[in-house]
């Protein structure tokens, strides 16, 4: 299939740091679409703790069993403007709970304001990680808590560096 009619998705998110929901998610995606670009950007509301380059390894890391996947960074940039310039079909959004939707529902309608071409497709998460974020992880982790179940085991020590206390094995 030529890449000009190849369904192509965008899943954008900060990824500070890349969960396993974000994983089911992404892995998901990538069954419903010939190429996944997954999107590391920055969340002006949030201090991140790893930069964009810096999560994009680690994602890289996580989903190299991913043929379909790629990851880039957008900085400076406007998401639907990004879509628009990859020749994306839609955005591919996870969502925990109805706040969730309330979000994610405006950003919606914006960037189908800014570009109606694509479409923002909401997938709901597994309900083993209605709880996790990237927040809560960080949280945990600075906590000196055990993060091993909520990160994949390739990312698990930088993260534990980065964030917290090293766990005794």
């Amino acid at each position: 299939m030529s890449d000009s009619v190849r369904r192509v998705a965008v899943c954008p998110g900060s990824f500070d740091p890349v969960t396993l929901g974000h994983l089911d998610i992404i892995g998901r995606a990538s069954k419903l679409f010939d190429k996944v670009i997954v999107l590391v950007s920055t969340n002006l509301a949030k201090n991140p703790s790893f930069t964009l380059k810096e999560r994009l390894l680690m994602i890289e890391a996580v989903t190299s069993q991913y043929q379909n996947v790629i990851i880039d960074i957008l900085d400076g940039e406007l998401l639907a403007n990004y879509v628009r310039r990859v020749g994306a079909i839609a955005i591919v959004k996870g969502l925990r709970a109805v706040s969730d939707f309330e979000y994610e529902f405006q950003m919606a309608l914006a960037n189908k304001k800014l570009y109606p071409a694509a479409e923002t497709v909401f997938l709901t998460t597994a309900a083993e990680n209605m709880y996790l974020s990237s927040s809560v992880v960080k949280q945990i982790a600075s906590l000196g808590g055990d993060i091993s179940s909520f990160v994949s085991p390739e990312i698990l020590p930088l993260i534990q560096e980065r964030l917290g206390r090293q766990q005794s094995q």
